[in-house]
């Protein structure tokens, strides 16, 4: 039996860390000014011990997988989530909300065409500079690391670097998640600070106590974690709500193995269209079959039988395990050897996210700074970091911003449809010029949007 525990002992290595990130968070004072999560601390922990060979013989591939399917069974279990009071749909939500949100959504995707372009313009003169030979794509996969996080960077590095032969678009994607999580915390929790010092947010009773920066609850103020849904004698909720996920999981994959067969050898335009429709992309597929699964529950009128407290622990474990085995995924050889391209690119995405969601945050009649700090969490990290940054600034929720989140989620999808579903899969097979051009008046139309939207929200 000794050779089934591989795969065990690298997953018990994973949330030790986190462990670990968890204890050194609440004794360590620089970091809860930081308000680093403890994923992400043990993940840095676990690549030094990887990277010095410290890791019980792992290395930094036997985490990929990993850090792949947690943050598909993260977006799943998001969607499994059913409509809580006051997010039951866009038509039932007072005007500030729905423009807030459309704030939000319009400037992601204006973020995630950006990214793009500035990563390539980076690499694209890093190679004139230096003379050197680095794939262009490498530069505009920043923008799935920043903008979507690690599992899309995982998803569009895997087929470039199988379908298209982009070498190392894998690690660049990991690499570039993971600096997108320092970037949102190192520069967004200092703005929220600032903005707090000088009275720029609505909720003036914002303050940052104890248990926020210790990240540990006091034993008498401990929220509860959901409600049983099957009874402990037949079977534990929680495994009852892990196999709604497991089955979901099982359907998906069944349904690509078949559409892959269908689509083996058909092209259109030139293009593989079986690349739409293969295992990298398992996320997306993924969540439309648990949107599926979910809206026939609620018309069945078995809506009940999923606990959303409970759905949304599976939800927030899932992004911590997909965030520590992303750091920890990190191949420090080809950190070290591209360490100037890769940190030119992310310093040059950084900066002008930052430019783009402040200098429009100023336009904003309301809540600019709680929308701009917000937007640049999403467009950094992820939408779990942006709202960990309005927490700092709006700690009750009291404001509209946490429901324009709910719609935000939601409006991306369709607003950069173009992009995540037909071009990004494919884009090293694409013509560079006209991606460019479909970006860059994906940006502009967006500016224009943002421009007019911005004074009536």
């Amino acid at each position: 039996m000794s050779d089934t525990f591989h795969g065990v002992i690298a997953f018990a290595f994973m949330v030790a860390m986190i462990l670990v990130g968890t204890i050194l968070r609440a004794r360590l004072a620089w970091l809860q000014a930081a308000l680093l999560p403890a994923s992400l601390i043990g993940g840095l922990l676990g690549f030094v011990l990887i990277s010095t060979g410290l890791s019980l013989g792992y290395t930094s591939q036997d985490f990929v997988a990993f850090a792949f399917h947690f943050f598909t069974l993260s977006f799943m279990s998001l969607v499994l989530t059913g409509r809580t009071e006051g997010t039951a749909g866009q038509s039932g939500q007072p005007s500030s909300v729905k423009n807030g949100a459309w704030w939000l959504s319009i400037g992601w995707t204006m973020s995630l065409v950006m990214q793009a372009l500035v990563g390539l313009t980076v690499v694209v003169t890093y190679n004139l500079v230096t003379g050197g030979e680095l794939s262009h794509y490498l530069g505009m996969l920043v923008t799935h690391g920043f903008t979507q996080g690690p599992g899309q960077a995982m998803a569009m590095g895997s087929i470039w670097q199988g379908e298209f032969a982009v070498d190392n678009a894998i690690s660049f994607g990991l690499i570039y998640a993971s600096a997108g999580f320092i970037v949102s915390f190192l520069v967004g929790v200092p703005a929220a600070r600032f903005a707090i010092h000088r009275g720029l947010n609505q909720n003036t009773a914002a303050r940052l106590n104890a248990e926020f920066l210790s990240g540990i609850h006091h034993e008498e103020s401990r929220p509860s974690a959901g409600q049983q849904v099957t009874h402990s004698g037949n079977v534990d909720s929680l495994v009852y709500h892990l196999g709604i996920l497991g089955v979901a999981y099982i359907l998906t994959n069944a349904y690509l193995v078949q559409i892959q067969t269908l689509l083996q050898d058909v092209t259109l335009m030139g293009l593989p269209m079986g690349v739409l429709f293969s295992h990298n992309l398992f996320f997306i597929h993924g969540l439309i079959v648990c949107l599926l699964i979910r809206t026939l529950m609620d018309r069945m009128g078995w809506g009940h039988m999923i606990d959303n407290e409970t759905q949304k622990r599976i939800t927030g474990s899932s992004v911590d395990l997909m965030m520590v085995a992303t750091v920890m995924s990190i191949q420090l050889s080809l950190l070290t050897a591209y360490v100037v391209p890769i940190v030119a690119v992310c310093l040059s995405a950084a900066l002008v996210t930052g430019l783009m969601c402040f200098l429009f945050g100023r336009l904003l009649n309301t809540l600019p700074v709680e929308r701009a700090v917000t937007l640049f969490g999403c467009c950094t990290g992820s939408t779990g970091s942006g709202l960990l940054l309005l927490r700092i600034l709006d700690p009750d929720l009291s404001t509209t911003v946490s429901r324009e989140l709910a719609f935000f989620n939601v409006a991306i999808i369709f607003l950069s449809l173009h992009v995540l579903m037909f071009m990004a899969p494919l884009l090293p097979s694409l013509d560079l010029v006209v991606v460019c051009g479909v970006y860059a008046l994906t940006f502009i139309v967006g500016g224009v949007a943002l421009w007019f939207l911005s004074p009536r929200t």
